[in-house]
């Protein structure tokens, strides 16, 4: 029952293969079909991932290759700097600097009232200016007529006394 150990190793890839399929599958939310060929699930596996780079932060290697993927020391920021930012931040600066007492008193309850209003009594207010103007005319001429009267007959007193 001996397996020489290249066959061993084929068959781990084989298994591993399966495995990756059946990890996939799963992800995706399907399970395998027993009938699906073999091209079709070739498709469905990923192509071989990507190596990502290494990236050393905390450690420092002494090959000159690594040194080359070591990621230069982050500097902390200045705390004095964060708390100036911030104090400046909770002290906005005043943005009115009149204040008008006529905004900050309450509106009479019957503001809107006389808003809905005010077109129609600037009609009624220049018909009343027109009718007063009028009634001053009326009245002029009115005295003109009596004055007039009044000094034809102060003529004729004067002509009769003649």
């Amino acid at each position: 029952m001996e397996q020489s150990v290249g066959s061993l190793q084929e068959q781990a890839l084989k298994r591993k293969e399966r495995l990756k399929a059946l990890k996939n599958r799963q992800l995706q939310g399907r399970e395998p079909e027993e009938g699906e060929p073999e091209k079709k699930k070739a498709l469905e596996e990923p192509e071989e991932e990507k190596h990502r780079e290494l990236k050393l932060r905390n450690y420092t290697p002494e090959d000159e290759e690594l040194k080359e993927r070591q990621v230069p020391k982050a500097k902390p920021a200045s705390v004095e700097d964060k708390v100036k930012d911030q104090l400046e931040a909770a002290n906005p600066e005043p943005i009115i600097e009149e204040v008008d007492l006529a905004n900050l008193a309450p509106r009479k309850p019957d503001w809107d009232l006389k808003r809905d209003v005010a077109k129609k009594l600037e009609k009624l207010e220049r018909r009343t200016q027109r009718a007063i103007a009028e009634l001053i005319r009326d009245r002029l001429q009115g005295s003109e007529e009596m004055l007039a009267g009044v000094v034809g007959a102060a003529g004729m007193v004067e002509g009769d006394s003649d």
